[in-house]
């Protein structure tokens, strides 16, 4: 079977339970311009391409990823979004 390329977009953020002082001065620069905001988490967001041999792989690879290296486990939480490249 051939690999193909797929973008996978990965969300990270917080755990709910983990204190956020930049989502907190965030939302204090936001009220102050103001937005009335209840709530800001800060997190990251990180665009990756892999090959694989299908969309489950992929996901799976990116994953992988993320518990070793892309998110902190004990902190953090992560969602992955996996789609082909479009072709050129």
């Amino acid at each position: 079977m051939t690999s193909t390329a797929f973008l996978a977009r990965v969300y990270i953020s917080l755990k709910p339970t983990v204190n956020d002082p930049a989502g907190n001065t965030i939302q204090g620069a936001l009220d102050n311009l103001g937005y009335a905001t209840t709530s800001v988490r800060s997190g990251k967001f990180f665009k990756v391409v892999v090959n694989a041999e299908s969309a489950e792989l992929a996901q799976v690879q990116v994953e992988e990823m993320c518990k070793r290296l892309l998110a902190n486990p004990v902190i953090e939480t992560y969602e992955v979004e996996v789609e082909p490249v479009p072709a050129a």
